[in-house]
């Protein structure tokens, strides 16, 4: 989504300066709560209008993009913190002696 919103500013500065019209570039971003979790669905949504030299050209995407919520409210694409699926007592694999 970065390199999307980095692609489109380009785009829009770019048909500003060539054609001294003004452009416009929206992003939206929706959230969501996945089931009880501490996780989000982020809509992420990008319309961009290009000015040309007889009118515009416009583009728009909209992806999902899942995120874990951590302590205060940090966003990431992973968990915090991963805890143990089993105790040494119920591991799978049982250590040499």
């Amino acid at each position: 989504f970065a390199s999307q919103i980095g692609h489109a500013l380009s785009e829009v500065a770019a048909g500003v300066v060539d054609h001294g019209k003004a452009g416009k570039l929206v992003i939206t971003l929706d959230f969501t709560q996945i089931g009880e979790s501490h996780q989000v669905k982020i809509k992420h949504k990008l319309d961009y209008k290009v000015p040309t030299k007889r009118g515009t050209r416009s583009e728009n995407t909209s992806l999902d993009t899942p995120m874990h919520v951590g302590t205060g409210g940090n966003i990431s694409l992973f968990a915090e913190k991963h805890d143990q699926l089993f105790t040494r007592e119920q591991a799978p694999i049982v250590p040499r002696t």
